[in-house]
């Protein structure tokens, strides 16, 4: 098996749909149609530009402790990307690059802590693992994210059982 890394959100339940609308936003403009509505826990429902399972039926989260979605994301083309995009033949668009499949796993609750709900993204291929570890880029995407949906944290996880690296954090509210 090769490499998993990822990159994992914590957040209260209340904000999990306005990460996902964040996430959404880094999706490439093709992906975003036909959307697949997702219904979280307590009803409120979000459209995505992913799927699940590759399908784009409607996914309903009440009474489930894992929800697995699969997309394309948008990074900005910093030394990494761009050497990503060149060796595999990808355009840089508007100093981006679509990289994909980037899988997301929504934990509810999260596995440390009940109170919140893990956003799990993580990288289809070793090689688009050892890009999540060497952009500062996309480590910057998932902080900002985190940041602008009220997360307590970001983390990067190496999926090997050591230790994870946190980039960002707050005082949980």
């Amino acid at each position: 098996m090769g490499l998993i890394y990822s990159y994992d959100i914590y957040l209260r339940p209340k904000n999990v749909a306005r990460a996902l609308k964040g996430a959404a936003k880094l999706a490439p403009p093709e992906r975003r149609v036909p959307p697949l509505t997702v219904t979280l826990p307590g009803g409120e429902q979000v459209l995505l530009p992913f799927t699940c399972g590759f399908k784009s039926e409607p996914v309903d989260c009440a009474g489930r402790d894992r929800v697995p979605l699969e997309t394309s994301l948008m990074f900005p083309a910093d030394e990494a990307v761009r050497a990503y995009a060149e060796e595999g033949g990808l355009p840089v668009e508007d100093g981006r690059v679509q990289v994909g499949y980037v899988y997301l796993d929504m934990s509810f609750p999260a596995f440390r802590d009940p109170g919140y709900v893990c956003l799990d993204f993580w990288a289809a291929t070793s090689r688009m693992s050892r890009l999540f570890e060497d952009s500062a880029a996309i480590g910057k995407v998932f902080t900002d994210l985190a940041e602008a949906s009220g997360a307590v944290g970001c983390l990067f996880d190496k999926g090997d059982g050591g230790p994870e690296r946190v980039l960002w954090g707050t005082a949980p509210d």
